[in-house]
């Protein structure tokens, strides 16, 4: 079967659902996958290495790179560009790689609109409740900072319905566990095997007749 191609993953949901511990859960447990690496114009933090926290570049590379359709998507916020280079993601996925890329919604559904093969999954917590606990249990945000989270949750909560999956992540590794079977199970799905199709419908019609 000619599916070794990977699959563009993305991964989205409130703040607070746990989606970062839940990508490190999934990165160390299996071995098929690849988060995605964005590239920005910002400046390197303390600790921070080019290729693997970022690719860091100059705005004028960057903006090259939008007029060049080289961005799978991108947004500029606080004056600096962040991207995903089509160009990594694609050497990923034919290396035959599951590509994780984690991203809010406005810029999932630019994805899938660009790329319509592309697995969309929700992470959610088992309840709104819980999603305050786990926002509050962190303790670097003040209050306010927290209630402007929740309401952000409200607005995004209307685009759930457009994603292919939801994922609730109640106990980390029987989500990650979950996550894992959802994306191996998209592999058997016609859209991810065009080439495998179109053969088997070729290889069908070149079959010898038989004698009437």
């Amino acid at each position: 079967m000619s599916g070794n191609r990977g699959i563009l993953v993305v991964v989205s949901g409130f703040s607070g659902a746990g989606k970062g511990t839940l990508m490190k859960e999934l990165m160390a447990k299996y071995d098929n996958y690849a988060l995605s690496v964005s590239m920005t114009t910002r400046e390197p933090r303390p600790g921070e290495v080019d290729g693997v926290s970022y690719f860091f570049v100059k705005e004028s590379a960057f903006e090259e790179a939008i007029a060049q359709d080289g961005l799978v998507e991108y947004a500029k916020y606080q004056k600096n560009y962040y991207g995903t280079p089509k160009k990594w993601v694609e050497e990923q996925l034919d290396g035959g790689k599951d590509v994780i890329l984690e991203i809010e919604i406005q810029g999932a559904l630019k994805v899938k609109e660009k790329m319509p093969e592309t697995l969309l999954l929700f992470v959610m917590p088992p309840s709104a409740a819980e999603l305050k606990r786990r926002l509050t249990g962190r303790g670097t945000e003040t209050a306010e900072e927290i209630q402007g989270r929740l309401e952000r949750a409200v607005e995004e909560s209307e685009g759930i319905e457009q994603y292919d999956f939801i994922v609730v992540n109640d106990r980390l590794e029987e989500c990650a566990a979950r996550m894992h079977e959802i994306i191996q199970t998209a592999h058997k799905r016609p859209e991810f095997n065009r080439e495998f199709i179109n053969q088997f419908k070729e290889e069908l019609k070149a079959l010898p007749k038989g004698e009437k």
